[in-house]
Parts: structure tokens; sequence; C-alpha cells
């Protein structure tokens, strides 16, 4: 039985310390950071230097990137069995597959993007499947394969954020309501009406957020003569920033699902973000 206190219940040792990791892995550095690291170079000033027609460009991929993720990889896997909870996923065998799209990227740059982003975005979309399965989801579930798209707009503030620090449970709030509304819709009318006004919605608020995290990767491989192995290392980067989103989100979803959502949060809260850099972690 659960340890219970007068303020509801309380999480487990070994239950807090996977929330640890979780919030480790939804407040790691920021995907500008870990880009910089790898280019050695400044993105804010990669994306200024970068053409006009190039947002156009980053837009209109990451929308039909998103509209991808919902035809090919649901349709593969979206009736697959849940995997036992802490079975691995295999995130090793995406970040290949995605180093490989990378690799095309760098060689050819930003003519490459309507090709490759699509490809790139429906792989990293297949692996936060296969993690959520590994936390317990059921991917059967409309609501689950919603959370797993939302994963990808958890990545980052969105244009109109104007850079505003938001936590985990404050991102995950503004995304909400846009959630709720698409499940319920597509549980009354089925997962046909792609085209509804609530799915496009969410679609749209995701697509907002994700772009920022696209216009950085583009960024990162608009360096002259970057070349096919440091377009891989970009991309798998990029996997593994949205790797660890995924790992920390649908942690604390299954937490919630055990202790519920006041007792998760309230101890999520309580974690010191300073302390948790200093320990040890599980790779993911």
């Amino acid at each position: 039985m659960d340890p219970i206190s007068s303020e509801g219940p309380t999480l487990s040792p070994d239950h807090l310390d996977a929330l640890r990791r979780a919030k480790h892995e939804l407040e790691s550095p920021a995907l500008t950071m870990k880009l910089a690291s790898i280019v050695g170079a400044p993105l804010e000033k990669l994306i200024a230097r970068m053409p006009a027609a190039a947002n156009e460009k980053v837009n209109d991929a990451t929308q039909a990137a998103l509209r991808k993720c919902l035809q090919i990889a649901l349709r593969t896997m979206g009736r697959a069995a849940p995997l036992a909870v802490h079975d691995k996923p295999s995130n090793l065998l995406h970040k290949f597959a995605v180093a490989t799209t990378g690799a095309a990227g760098g060689a050819f740059g930003l003519l490459a993007l309507p090709v490759e982003l699509p490809v790139t975005t429906t792989l990293m979309f297949r692996s936060i499947c296969d993690i959520a399965r590994s936390e317990g989801e059921d991917l059967a579930s409309i609501d689950t394969q919603l959370q797993c798209l939302t994963v990808l707009g958890m990545g980052g503030t969105s244009k109109a954020d104007d850079d505003a620090d938001y936590g985990y449970f404050i991102m995950r709030g503004a995304l909400a309501q846009a959630v709720s509304k698409a499940s319920s819709e597509i549980a009354a009318k089925g997962f046909t009406s792609h085209g509804s006004a609530a799915l496009l919605r969410l679609l749209s608020t995701i697509a907002s957020r994700f772009s920022v995290q696209v216009s950085e990767q583009v960024a990162a491989k608009s360096i002259p003569a970057i070349g096919a192995v440091l377009g891989a290392m970009v991309n798998t980067v990029f996997m593994d920033h949205f790797q660890q989103v995924a790992h920390g989100h649908f942690t604390v979803r299954r937490l919630e699902r055990h202790y519920g959502s006041d007792a998760v949060q309230a101890a999520y809260l309580a974690i010191d973000v300073a302390s948790i850099a200093r320990r040890p972690h599980a790779p993911t």
C-alpha cells in the first residue's frame, strides 16, 4: 500500500527518484544551448543571417511534418501493445535513423528541408510513441496519441512567449485545453476528421512552438560547408532533446496515474533543480 500522509499520497523513494530524473530531463538545457555547443557558434546570430524565405519554408515544412506524424506514425504504431514499464524503448535505433537524414540535410542544406523534416519528425514521433509505451501508455487511446504529438510542442517556447521561462506544468497546461477539445472531437467524429477545427487549432499551437526548434536546427545546419557528419550530429542532438522531454513527460504521467496529479505536481515543484544536476542519473 502506498505511504499516505495527512496531506495525501507520498511518493515512494523509487518513484521520487524517477520524478527527479524526469525533472532533470524536462528542465535540461534548451535545444539552443545544445546545438550551439555542437556548431560552436551562437544560434541567435545564425538565425538572424538566415534569408527571410527560410522562415516561410520552416513554417510550411513544420505543418507538413506534423500532419505526416498523424497520417503515418499512428497508422503503424497506434495499435501496438503497451510495453512493460521500464522496458527500454528503441532510442538508439531512432537516433541512428535521424542521423542518416541529417547527413543528407547537411549535404543539401535548406533545399532538403521540405523532404528531410517530415521524415525526421515522423521518426522522432515514433520514438516518442515508443517511449510512451515503455511508460505504460496505451497507444490505442486518442489522448495518448495526442499527448505524443504535444511532446513536440513542449521542447521550447513559442514565438509569442517572448522567451518566457516556462516550467513544465505551465507549458503543459497551455496545451491541455487544445488537447482536450481535439480529443473530444475525435472521440465523437472519429480520427478521420483530421481537418476538424479543434485538431487544426492543436496542430497550429504545437507548430508555433515546434517551428522555433526547427529554426534553431536549420540555423545550426546553415554554416557553410557543414558537411554530412555535422548534419548527422545536429539531427542526433535534435532527436535526443525530444526523447528526453518524452521520457520526462510520460514518467510524470505514469506517476500521476499512481498517486494523482496534485501529489505528483507538489513533489515535482519541491525538487531542487540545482541538486538534480549533482546527482548521477541512469541513462535513458
